[in-house]
């Protein structure tokens, strides 16, 4: 039995997950690629890093989010064979349970915490390698933001949420939100990088609530702007 597998390895976060688990243990990464070469393979443990991450495209296509989040997390379920699921999640099956996105992340959520052993790790905003969309791509290229300027947000590196996954696999039937202790406004954030992005829409706060466990601070994003900003 393979220890560790990582379905969505190829992801945002899922990179992250991978890069971490080298230093940790025996596991294989799954793509689209080659994930019928693994139905009905078994697992100590499935991290599932392969949910969909575009709020705007979800709101426009809803049959399509609906496809990608919930039926795919119904056939992972399915189709492999594990002792234990890890589904990483988003804030937004809380902070947007209303919308397309957030109603779709907590309907997967459902799904795996009907299953015997799993942890739900429900992540906040981030930044680190490989980030191509998002407000902090939107600030950095000075476009318009779709959100309020005093949205609050708790950024933390991608790499150190990867990491706190990694370090926690051991925790059981628990729902975690990952993220910073602290939040940034968005409008504050933009005027330290001199960026001169428009803000209209709604608040759209990021926060994570149950700050059970050390987490990092979200004024870290800072530091990756200013890189990222030399870099363009």
């Amino acid at each position: 039995m393979i220890d560790v597998c990582v379905i969505g390895g190829d992801g945002f976060v899922g990179f992250s997950v991978c890069s971490e688990l080298k230093k940790k243990t025996n596991f294989v990464k799954i793509t689209r690629d080659n994930y019928s070469n693994y139905k009905n393979k078994e697992f100590k443990i499935i991290i599932n890093a392969a949910m969909p991450s575009k709020r705007f495209w979800a709101k426009n296509n809803p049959e399509l989010d609906y496809a990608e989040t919930v039926t795919k997390t119904k056939n992972i379920l399915s189709d492999f064979k594990f002792d234990k699921i890890v589904h990483i999640s988003s804030v937004s099956a809380r902070c947007q349970f209303n919308t397309t996105y957030g109603k779709n992340k907590k309907i997967s959520e459902d799904l795996v915490t009907q299953t015997e052993n799993h942890l739900v790790v429900r992540l906040g905003p981030m930044f680190g390698t490989g980030l191509t969309k998002g407000v902090l791509m939107d600030m950095l290229n000075n476009s318009k933001v779709y959100f309020d300027g005093k949205s609050k947000y708790s950024f933390t590196d991608v790499s150190w949420n990867a990491k706190w996954i990694i370090n926690n696999l051991n925790l059981k039937n628990q729902l975690v939100e990952v993220g910073a202790t602290d939040y940034i406004e968005l409008n504050k954030l933009a005027k330290l990088i001199n960026s001169t992005s428009k803000f209209h829409g709604e608040i759209d706060d990021q926060i994570i609530l149950n700050k059970s466990y050390k987490y990092d601070t979200s004024i870290k994003v800072l530091n990756f702007l200013k890189k990222k900003k030399n870099e363009i």
